[in-house]
């Protein structure tokens, strides 16, 4: 279990839709609860209109299982709903979870309508799981996909998390300041994340600090006493270019302090980074540095710099640990298949009168194909599970979407992007840090071509089909 749950001390059995319940006890009174189902967790579409997502909250998921259990009070309260037989409680009270579990490793970009997740299990716990890997897979991939943004815009220029004080609850505040240093964020206020995840924590001081003494020099020049290590004084309480830069030169010059920094929080950003660079660089403090804030994205961020801020880092609150442009990922877990008393695989659907809610049916591998001389991405690849791709071979693909449209491939790499996590209830899958997996993320962008990472217009990443899954797609929508 991971510090966050010890912490926490919570059980998140619970944490689940009612009909989870309703279906479970209906499965086990049908005698269908031992039936092996297979589920996908996917999303239909890129938060704000990019090219990616980056996959996220899979470490979670794995404290989730491995934890997974009705204690009394759990079953006691399930008891008083009275719509419950006494022998499905009995069965939730030895509950756990022991089918398999596949998935893409956090940090790792993800495009719609693949699988992020795929479960196999016995149809109560497959089914039951649904909700809490909904919500931890959704918000952490929300996060860390606008992390990345932000990262990005910021070109080059570390990026820490401000937002806590902003985020909607407990965990949004911890979980997002995680998955935002995956995706690149340089670190984060949130103390607690350092604590639990290793997420490095920083922080200066905030206007009441200033408003406390009796004179703005006074407040700059106690801090610098206190923290002469690399200080960062925020200059925008009173006056930024008539008292507080004056100051914070004076601060840092009484005490001998050339390595620090200035925070700006409000105010024409653009003009007022000029300016306080000018009057640093006359000063002779030419290595202090210019930290902004104050309501940031990715947008105005790379507006900042287009119009020439002078700026050597950013703060980053609101708008990145709620997503504010659009705060909702938009996974889902839809059943893909169903095994027969045989064991036989037989796929299933859902088919709706809007296309994209149309399921990609059977049980899949994901294959991701890398050209061997650039070394970039070039297309995900889904197949029917017993279908291997061999790269040593030429191999065709086509857009499910517009099927005229082929391409082929021959000198590439293939991938497969679902990893095994738990087989027969049993983790199988490596633990990694969150500096760990951050190293992943970045590594994983790199391999991005450039057109993919735009904001606005990005080139389509195309997720295709193997033709034997495409026909079998068509066949079920034929019967259908």
């Amino acid at each position: 279990m991971s510090k966050m749950n010890k912490f926490l001390s919570d059980n998140y059995t619970m944490l689940c839709d009612f009909y989870e319940l309703t279906m479970g006890s209906g499965y086990f009174q049908c005698d269908k609860k031992d039936k092996i189902l297979y589920f996908d967790l996917y999303f239909r579409a890129v938060p704000d209109g990019g090219g990616f997502a980056i996959s996220a909250g899979l470490d979670q998921v794995i404290d989730y299982i491995e934890n997974l259990h009705f204690d009394k009070d759990d079953i006691d309260y399930l008891r008083s709903k009275g719509k419950f037989p006494e022998e499905f409680l009995e069965y939730l009270a030895n509950f756990k979870f022991t089918g398999d579990i596949y998935a893409v490793p956090e940090g790792t970009p993800v495009f719609p309508n693949e699988p992020i997740i795929t479960v196999r299990a016995p149809a109560i716990q497959a089914q039951f799981i649904e909700t809490f890997l909904l919500l931890t897979i959704n918000h952490q991939s929300l996060i860390a996909t606008k992390s990345s943004r932000i990262v990005r815009a910021a070109q080059g220029r570390p990026v820490s998390e401000f937002g806590s004080r902003r985020a909607q609850g407990t965990a949004a505040a911890i979980y997002g300041a995680r998955a935002s240093y995956i995706a690149g964020c340089a670190g984060s206020a949130c103390t607690i994340a350092d604590q639990l995840f290793g997420v490095p924590a920083g922080g200066t001081m905030a206007h009441s600090w200033i408003q406390f003494f009796d004179s703005e020099f006074e407040a700059f020049d106690t801090y610098c006493r206190i923290y002469p290590e690399n200080p960062t004084l925020l200059v925008d309480t009173y006056n930024v270019l008539k008292s507080g830069i004056p100051n914070a030169i004076a601060a840092f010059k009484k005490h001998g302090i050339t390595k620090c920094a200035v925070r700006l929080d409000s105010g024409d950003i653009t003009y007022l980074t000029k300016k306080i660079r000018k009057m640093l660089d006359e000063a002779g403090m030419t290595e202090c540095k210019i930290v902004v804030s104050n309501s940031l994205d990715e947008y105005i961020i790379r507006d900042l710099l287009h119009q020439g801020a002078v700026i050597d880092s950013f703060g980053v609150g609101e708008r990145l640990v709620t997503s504010k442009s659009e705060p909702v990922f938009g996974g889902v877990y839809k059943l893909v298949a169903v095994e027969d008393e045989s064991g036989k695989v037989c796929p299933k659907i859902k088919i709706s009168e809007n296309p994209q809610k149309i399921t990609n049916p059977h049980f899949k591998k994901v294959y991701r194909l890398y050209d061997k001389e650039t070394g970039k991405a070039e297309a995900d690849y889904l197949c029917v599970y017993d279908e291997i791709v061999d790269d040593t071979k030429d191999l065709t693909i086509f857009d499910p979407v517009h099927t005229w449209k082929e391409k082929t491939f021959t000198n590439y790499r293939a991938e497969e992007l679902l990893k095994p996590i738990f087989i027969g209830g049993e983790l199988v899958y490596p633990r990694y840090t969150t500096k760990e997996i951050r190293e992943h993320c970045a590594a994983q962008i790199e391999t991005l071509w450039d057109e993919v990472k735009r904001f606005e217009n990005p080139h389509n990443y195309y997720v295709d089909l193997s033709k034997k899954l495409w026909d079998i797609k068509q066949d079920l929508l034929k019967a259908k």
